[in-house]
């Protein structure tokens, strides 16, 4: 079987994001119809571990579905759906109503209740359809589940056993009823009387075994629910997250789904539960990766400083000490992706690792500057720099493959990714003409990383008075930086160039990855111009955002993954960048059609959506296979946010950077509680001006904006 990053067929649909509800609790979760129904054959289910642990779980009323009438999600690992039966042929309404009230973690409960409206005593029958196909995560999502290994069932009035067994991997979910039930294979049945206003209850636990250990699980039938420590940690999460408030609607809906979803998906290690990680995205990337776990816990930055620690010390944890080519480990790189699959330990160091990436270990060194920058945490942070400095040793011995000074990728093995960046779609790297690159590939926006890395470490060196150091990273960012601008640059185009092929030959689409290369501030001042009108350009900006790939390109599909779709987190690194250069209008255009699209989404911003333009479409389209919620898309109102106030903190140097600079459709902005070095800092934007409260005392604000030259410890290259 390939390795999931591997994959390049089609992806399961999950339909629109209206009818599916998705809970999540850590390694867990779950996915579901809008009546609560885990329909047979669909990509939905009860998830743990990379493993499907329930696959079926529909519900009947007397031989009916459930007629859906609303969903109330109270948490994001909790939901109550609520549902009505079918009217009896006598009756042109029906008396029963049905409420699910749902909660997931290392499991599952479920507690049905059966009310009685009506004036008349119903016989009601209750089933509940029940199957668990222990498939791989993968295998659902690919839409390829095979039936695999040996099965067995077990029954009892008040447990349904599921076992699997293949080869030496063992399996076991109970499903326990808190009534006994008539039970047959796959369906439990219940009988209740009830009266005018009666009411009926059943709690449903599943529980799960792996190798013979039962998973303790977070909830059960009958305890609490606040009580529970995913409710505690989410409650102790929302009283640390700073508190924002605007005159713009859609900002504030955005910035509360924001805090939501970085709650849920925030993975503890058993072995480590003070460190929180931030999971990629739910569904199909409920674990830990390198790249999106280091860019999420960055733009997050604002809210939470010990989610940037969690991610950078397991990171750490697990940063590559020698050479296999098969999972792509070299000494030094941080790793694309973890994944369970077997593993039979419920800690991260239980799962499997994957190396496959060029960017995340040159963003490991960057966020671990940005966490010194404000002035966090500083033993924590020196304590991490011998990782940073293996990191740059990887880039210097392994990522730059053949001594040009640029970190290029090529799989080692064809079990890993054709393409290594952050567009890691096998399709992804491709020339104008739509001929696809051969690699060793040198992405544009890697470069502007590994630059940063360079930058950050400098700064490092200086701080801790290393003069010699200090001129060692300096000089390989300046040197890297002419260099960049003299190979990546397409004069005739007036762009940079997606990436260097394998003969050194510019990949010349017009794509976003340019943006990022603004952000971290590798672009020749007198080049940007041209790369913000180029952004900004009809071919490449939909009046939704910044498209991955401009209209013009042959491989453009505003339907694809990464060939012309738009990406939140894209957007937020590209509006970023282009504030950073003093592109304010550009930078404001980047925002508020984000916002424009949270709204329209409810107010949570999606992994991606399509690229179709405003002109051709009144509202964003949906992409059938994103992840809601995700990561980097959760993290992007705050980055929203951080670039209008032109926020740029160096509490090291004592100094703050703040100028903001609001779009025309917002006039006031509140936040309260931002986390700056050891200080909860409120910031104040409106007409009377800019307050600030909460610094320490010697802190200097200073209200212009931090131009990409103006680090005075770092005069002839951009900080």
């Amino acid at each position: 079987m390939a390795e999931p990053w591997t994959y390049t067929g089609a992806v399961a649909s999950l339909g629109h994001v209206d009818g599916m509800v998705t809970l999540v609790e850590g390694s867990s979760f779950c996915l579901s119809g809008r009546t609560g129904d885990i329909r047979a054959g669909a990509p939905q289910g009860l998830f743990f571990l990379d493993t499907r642990f329930l696959s079926r779980l529909e519900l009947r009323v007397n031989g009916h579905h459930l007629e859906p009438l609303t969903v109330a999600v109270d948490h994001p690992f909790g939901a109550t759906f609520l549902g009505r039966s079918r009217a009896t042929s006598t009756k042109r309404e029906s008396d029963l109503i049905v409420f699910r009230h749902r909660y997931v973690g290392r499991g599952m409960i479920e507690e049905i209740v059966v009310r009685n409206y009506g004036a008349e005593t119903h016989a009601a029958v209750i089933e509940l359809e029940v199957d668990v196909d222990f498939a791989d995560l993968f295998e659902v999502k690919e839409g390829r589940v095979e039936h695999r290994g040996t099965h067995s069932q077990e029954l009892s009035g008040s447990l349904m056993r599921f076992g699997f067994r293949q080869r030496q991997r063992q399996r076991h979910v109970d499903v326990r009823f808190s009534q006994p039930a008539t039970v047959e294979p796959g369906r439990a049945t219940w009988r209740a009387p009830l009266p005018p206003g009666g009411e009926w209850a059943v709690c449903i636990e599943v529980v799960a075994t792996i190798e013979g250990d039962e998973v303790e699980p977070r909830y059960r039938c009958g305890q609490p629910i606040e009580h529970s420590k995913p409710a505690q940690r989410l409650s102790q999460w929302r009283e640390r997250v700073p508190r924002a408030d605007s005159d713009h609607p859609g900002l504030n809906q955005a910035l509360r789904h924001t805090a939501e979803d970085l709650g849920a998906l925030r993975i503890f290690d058993p072995e480590h539960p003070e460190l929180p990680v931030v999971a990629a995205g739910a569904p199909w990337f409920m674990t830990v990766f390198g790249r999106d776990s280091l860019l999420t816990a960055w733009m997050a930055l604002a809210a939470d400083t010990e989610l940037a620690l969690g991610v950078l010390e397991t990171l750490a944890r697990f940063q590559g000490s020698e050479v296999d080519p098969d999972t792509e480990e070299e000494p030094g790189r941080i790793i694309h992706e973890m994944r369970y699959g077997s593993a039979v330990s419920l800690s991260l160091g239980g799962g499997s690792l994957y190396y496959g990436t060029a960017d995340a270990t040159p963003l490991f060194v960057m966020l671990l500057g940005e966490l010194r920058r404000w002035g966090l945490a500083e033993a924590t942070v020196e304590r991490l720099l011998p990782h940073a400095d293996r990191a740059l040793a990887w880039i210097e011995q392994y990522g730059d493959r053949d001594g040009d000074g640029y970190v290029e990728y090529q799989r080692a093995t064809d079990r890993g990714l054709a393409n290594q960046g952050w567009k890691d779609s096998w399709d992804a790297i491709r020339f104008a003409d739509g001929r696809f690159a051969e690699g060793p590939i040198a992405l544009c926006e890697v470069q502007g990383y590994v630059y940063a890395a360079y930058v950050a470490r400098a700064h490092f060196a200086e701080e801790a008075g290393d003069a010699e150091g200090f001129e060692h990273w300096r000089g390989k960012a300046v040197a890297l930086k002419e260099a960049f601008n003299r190979d990546f640059w397409l004069p005739e185009r007036g762009w940079y160039a997606l990436a260097l092929d394998g003969d050194k030959q510019p990949v010349d689409a017009l794509a976003s990855n340019m943006g990022h290369c603004l952000w971290t501030g590798i672009v020749d001042e007198d080049k940007a111009p041209e790369v913000a009108r180029h952004l900004l350009s009809p071919e490449m900006f939909s009046g939704w955002g910044i498209r991955t790939m401009a209209t013009s390109m042959a491989a453009y599909n505003p339907v694809s993954y990464h060939l012309g779709s738009v990406w939140p987190h894209d957007n937020a690194l590209c509006a970023a960048g282009l504030m950073r250069y003093g592109f304010v209008e550009e930078a404001h255009r980047v925002i508020e059609a984000m916002l424009d699209v949270a709204t329209a989404f409810g107010g949570r911003l999606p992994e991606l959506f399509s690229g179709l333009g405003r002109e051709e479409l009144s509202v964003p389209a949906a992409y059938p296979t994103a992840c809601v919620p995700q990561a980097w898309a959760a993290a992007s109102p705050l980055s929203f946010l951080r670039t209008m106030l032109r926020l740029d903190p160096w509490v090291s140097h004592d100094t703050l950077w703040l100028a903001p600079a609001l779009p025309p459709s917002i006039s006031r902005v509140q936040v309260t509680g931002m986390p700056v070095g050891n200080d909860r800092v409120d910031i104040t934007v409106d007409a009377g001006g800019v307050h600030v409260e909460g610094l320490r005392p010697g802190v200097r604000v200073v209200h212009e904006p931090r131009r990409p030259l103006s680090a005075t410890v770092f005069p002839h290259a951009a900080r």
